[in-house]
């Protein structure tokens, strides 16, 4: 095949569109990545004669199932599970498990894809996989939790495996419908291995797991900022969303010395000018982690904060933003919004939060935009740690795995230096420089196997 035989980028795409009908995020998740690898590897002729970015943009498998269980009413409930087994050139299936009645099979595939790219830049041994289910465990009683979790864990048993897939937690997925699933695959199978992680320190999970993502993010955006001498140390942040990974990110950016403006959930978000501070934290994760409460609780508890009613909070003036909710929370004119306001750094702490539009937007004004797959991959890194220490029947200690955890963000972050930056331009495209880091392994990988 020669240079003039490939397939251009509008071919691409529209046949992908072709392909995944309807599938939206996806289609988004594909063409955001394409549109980098496809100009870097236009002289690279092996990466075409091997349909590479092809096989990648197709996963190796999806497996869909129905999920059956009783509610406390003795109603029957069928709901779907999905598994999403995108890649695994380099390593087993590695990604998360979310309970959310937005979960559509786009949406996971939409997931996995972009978790290949994710695990790849971590450096560890991980291929991409994502799972889910449309189930709400939004207002369900422990008992319906648990026999939810079970039986998705009887069909899910089958596909899943230390060595061949290994899921963690989502939204909707914490510690409690961990521990649920683990129980239920070591009652089928009656082993104990590490098939899961984010599971309780009692069995084999590890420390800062639930610090890891948010933490993360916030090491990624400073990073940027040292390589340009400044620091997240003095700065005002907006931070979107209020679960694990927000109050995290939040925490950590008061702990480098930052401000922490807002914080949301899905009712819209609070804004609080004295600040977000350590205190105030804990307080939040109180009410989310105990009470299962409201953000705009916050606003009642606290004078001088406000709570905007189903809005987000990009219009707030800020230094540095970061969005840590869900996928598609920031649009082309909320990223104009920041960028007029001045904000010089955006950090996805969430799964594809900005749109293309916003990417775009963020990219041509040329602010630091660390996108999900470099900037939130912390949580994944020490789930990866969780599956070294359960092989060797360890346990490593906190400071180990914060200094892991820091080497692999640093790690991360000159990574997509190395192939974000232009000869003697200062500025770095962090999005293209973590789309082709994270290519090139799995691609290089994927040479080496032949056609499989």
């Amino acid at each position: 095949m020669s240079v003039s035989d490939h397939v251009d980028f509008n071919q691409f795409i529209e046949g992908v569109k072709k392909r995944n009908p309807g599938q939206l995020e996806f289609v988004q998740a594909v063409q955001e990545v394409a549109e980098d690898i496809f100009d870097y590897i236009q002289d690279k002729v092996e990466y075409h004669e091997y349909q590479i970015l092809r096989r990648i943009a197709e996963p190796d498998r999806v497996v869909s199932f129905r999920v059956c269980w009783e509610d406390d009413n003795e109603n029957i409930r069928v709901q779907r599970g999905w598994r999403v087994q995108n890649n695994n050139a380099i390593g087993p299936y590695k990604g998360g498990i979310r309970f959310h009645p937005s979960v559509t099979e786009s949406v996971l595939k939409f997931l996995a894809f972009e978790q290949t790219f994710k695990n790849s830049l971590t450096g560890l041994p991980m291929g991409g996989g994502k799972g889910g289910s449309n189930f709400n465990p939004k207002g369900k009683t422990d008992h319906e939790v648990m026999r939810f979790c079970q039986s998705f864990m009887t069909e899910l048993y089958r596909h899943v495996g230390a060595d061949v897939d290994v899921p963690a937690g989502d939204i909707g997925v914490g510690a409690r419908e961990i521990g649920y699933m683990f129980g239920q695959y070591k009652r089928i199978t009656n082993q104990f291995t590490g098939v899961l992680t984010g599971k309780g320190l009692e069995y084999g999970g590890s420390l800062i797991r639930t610090e890891a993502t948010g933490y993360g993010t916030v090491y990624f955006l400073q990073n940027m900022l040292e390589r340009i001498g400044d620091s997240v140390d003095g700065k005002a942040c907006i931070v979107s969303g209020s679960g694990n990974v927000a109050i995290y990110a939040a925490e950590k950016i008061n702990q480098l010395g930052g401000k922490v403006l807002t914080l949301s959930d899905s009712g819209g978000f609070i804004h609080d000018p004295d600040g977000i501070d350590l205190e105030k934290l804990a307080w939040v994760k109180e009410l989310k982690d105990v009470r299962r409460g409201r953000i705009e609780e916050y606003a009642k508890e606290f004078t001088g904060a406000m709570f905007h009613t189903g809005q987000r909070p990009w219009a707030v003036p800020c230094d540095l933003a970061l969005p840590c909710a869900t996928q598609n929370e920031l649009n082309g004119d909320e990223a104009r919004m920041l960028v007029k306001n001045g904000c010089s750094g955006v950090a996805e702490g969430a799964n594809m939060p900005t749109d293309l539009e916003g990417v775009h937007v963020f990219k041509d004004a040329k602010i630091r935009f660390a996108p999900s797959k470099a900037a939130n991959a912390g949580g994944v890194a020490i789930s990866g740690l969780e599956m070294s220490q359960n092989s060797a029947r360890v346990s490593w200690k906190e400071h180990e795995l914060q200094d892991h955890l820091v080497e692999i963000m640093r790690g991360i972050h000159d990574r997509c230096v190395e192939f974000g930056g232009n000869l003697g331009d200062e500025h770095i495209d962090y999005v293209r420089g973590a789309n082709i880091a994270g290519f090139v392994k799995v691609a290089d990988a994927m040479l080496a196997y032949g056609v499989v």
